[in-house]
Parts: structure tokens; sequence; C-alpha cells
């Protein structure tokens, strides 16, 4: 093994307003984009980076290349015409907007929704969740250049998303949770063939643990690499898998159980090192959480029942005047939805709160200071940003 000592002479100091003092023209620095193609995983959004040599002295998140402005559109329309639009707050994990919209609005409205539409619903939340993960546990490796693991992760994910189709009738977007419950039942045979997915699963997370938690290369570029102090947990507002990986249990399912969690026998994984390293393999722990969760939900569901409550005709349903906050557990931590109604057929105002807002703008920007250029998709796919959530 070999170390580099870091060369800091170089290095920008600091203003007295406390910014740095970078002048370009004295050649010192550089300052490059990253993106705004897609960097790693997390979408287009693009870093100014500034760096000298090799290392990074200032880093800029900008955003503003995606279809945006979702809440305001939210605002302009009626209630059911909103869930088109929320989805895409989230692509790789929709359902999560579906979810929270359809809570929002059954709390003002005084609905309470079926049992089995809330088993259902329990499930179709951890389809999402393994299909997200899918993609997220092998695009660490994929910074690094090990490849094959995303390509796993694909093909994978697609048979899961056969499930969603079957059930559904969509593959990415499914508007399959609606206010007072969900659209339909399972399939006939739809256990049986979701069994046969998870069995797929289960040997994916086997792989990935050989391909990447066990590659001496990933170790060494990731462990000890990207650390949210603990200090950071609640300054920033830190949440899911990234607070758990500092050995901070945050989890909505388990502190604010909401649909059937509370029946369920799960407990979320932590670790304590807080680097790159630790919040992939909690991530992994979570894909397989995911699936023992999916195979407890089949079991413990009833194989009929009520699916939906009775509602107004959605096109000209007024809901009460009030306020709401829902809130769920993404595979990035804590996600909600702030919806006020005034009594009209429109939301008078819907505020989305996700994590990625945090991740990126502030976690990011801090984190990669002093950063090796060579280590910043990695740690920027770590975090696990969804930069519709920033532009919406």
């Amino acid at each position: 093994m070999f170390s580099i000592k870091e060369d800091r002479s170089k290095f920008p100091t600091k203003k007295a307003d406390g910014t740095l003092d970078i002048d370009l023209d004295s050649q010192k620095y550089v300052k490059i984009w990253q993106g705004p193609n897609h960097p790693g995983i997390t979408g287009n959004m693009a870093l100014e980076l500034t760096v000298s040599g090799d290392e990074v002295v200032q880093s800029k998140t900008h955003v503003g290349y995606l279809y945006r402005a979702f809440e305001k559109l939210m605002e302009r329309r009626k209630f059911i015409q909103c869930f088109p639009i929320c989805i895409r707050m989230c692509v790789p994990e929709p359902d999560i907007n579906e979810y929270l919209l359809a809570a929002s609005v059954e709390e003002l409205g005084g609905i309470e929704v079926p049992e089995m539409a809330e088993w259902l619903r329990t499930l179709v939340l951890e389809m999402a969740r393994v299909t997200i993960l899918l993609r997220g546990v092998p695009g660490q490796g994929g910074t690094m250049s090990l490849g094959m693991g995303v390509q796993w992760g694909v093909y994978v994910r697609d048979l899961m998303l056969d499930r969603f189709e079957e059930l559904t009738g969509g593959r990415v977007y499914h508007m399959y949770i609606a206010p007072g419950g969900v659209r339909g039942l399972l399939p006939s045979g739809f256990k049986d063939r979701m069994e046969e997915v998870l069995k797929k699963v289960d040997e994916f997370v086997v792989d990935i643990d050989n391909l990447m938690f066990n590659n001496a290369v990933f170790k060494v570029r990731t462990k000890g690499v990207g650390i949210i102090d603990k200090d950071w947990i609640d300054q920033y507002s830190v949440v899911g898998p990234n607070a758990r990986a500092a050995g901070i249990m945050r989890d909505v399912r388990k502190d604010y159980p909401y649909l059937k969690y509370d029946q369920l026998d799960f407990e979320p994984h932590t670790e304590t090192d807080s680097d790159i390293y630790a919040r992939s393999r909690v991530r992994w722990h979570d894909l397989q959480t995911s699936v023992d969760l999916i195979r407890q939900i089949m079991a413990k569901m009833p194989e009929k029942g009520e699916i939906r409550a009775k509602t107004p005709n959605v096109l000209h349903w007024k809901i009460p005047k009030g306020e709401t906050y829902q809130r769920i557990e993404s595979s990035r931590g804590e996600y909600g939805f702030y919806m006020v109604t005034d009594g009209s057929a429109y939301p008078r105002r819907i505020n989305l709160r996700g994590p990625s807002y945090n991740s990126a703008m502030v976690l990011l920007e801090k984190m990669l200071v002093n950063a090796n250029i060579s280590d910043v998709s990695s740690l920027m796919v770590s975090l696990a940003t969804c930069p519709p959530e920033i532009e919406r």
C-alpha cells in the first residue's frame, strides 16, 4: 500500500468575510465541471469544482437541468390530477409520492382506508424500495469501474418491474395508490411469481457482497473516505441510511409507524464508521430487509377484502379546510408532504420535504472540500440524492 501526503501550501486562505480567496488568474487553481450528464446515478445535476492539482478546494452544486415546479403545478390542479405530477418528484421511487399525496387527502378528507388496501400499499412501497436499491447499491461500485454489478442490478430490477407491470399496468410510473385505497387486488399466482424474483434478489445480494464488499480495491477507496461527522446529523438533518451509517437509528417505519409496519418484524441495520463503505453496507442490508418484509407481507395479508373506501366524485371533490404533514421512509430517509387546503377543489399549498436537498446542496459541498477528484463521484453517489426532490 502507499499513501500520498497532501500539499496544503497552495490551498486558498480565507478572506475577512470567511469566503475563500480563490484567484483563478494565479494559475494555482482550475475550475472544472462534473455533470450535468447524469453524474454517477444521482440524475441531472452538476458540480462546479475548483481544484488545486487533483484535490478539491471548493464545490458548488448546480441544479436546474430537470423539469421542475411540481408543487406549483399541483396547486393549480384538482386533487386527482396531481397524481401524474407528484410521481415525477422522484422517478426511481415514484410510489412514495403516490402514498403521501393519497394519505394527505385522506387525512384532510376524513377517509378511512380498508385494511386490505393498507397491506397492498405496504407491499408496493417495499417493492419500490427494492427497485431503487437494485440500482443504488451496485451503482456505488459503478463509480469505481465495477460496472458488472450495475448490469446485474439492471437485470434483477427488470424482473421486479415485471411484477409492477402485472399488478399496476405500468413499469416505472404506477399510480396504483389512489385516495381511499388502491386500484386492484393481486393477480392470480402473483405471490409465486414474486417469490421467484425475490430468490433472484437473494442471489444478487451474495454476488454484490463478493464483487464489492469483499473487494480490496473497493475497501481502500471507501473506508475512511467521505465521513459524515456525528455532530452533523442533527445540524444538517441527516436521515435514513446516511444517519444509520453513523450509528444513529432513524427510520420512519420504526419511529412513526404507518400502514402495516407495526405488524412486521424487522430491525433496520446500523454501522458506526459513517464513511462511504458504511453507507453502502447499510443500503446492502436495507435491500435484504425489504426482501424479507415483502415475504412477511405476502404471508400475513388476507387473500381478499375491500381495497377502496367510498369517495366523492374525484372531479368535483372539495377537501375541507385544514393542513397536514405526512411522512414516509424512502430509500434515502424521511420524505414528507405538507399540504394545506382551503375548502376548494384544489390544494392551497403542497410542499415536499425530501432528504436530497440537504445531501446535495449542503453536505456534498462541505464534504468535497479537500477530497481527491477521483473520489467525487463515489462520495456523491454515497449520499443518494434524487435531484427532482430539489427542483420540485
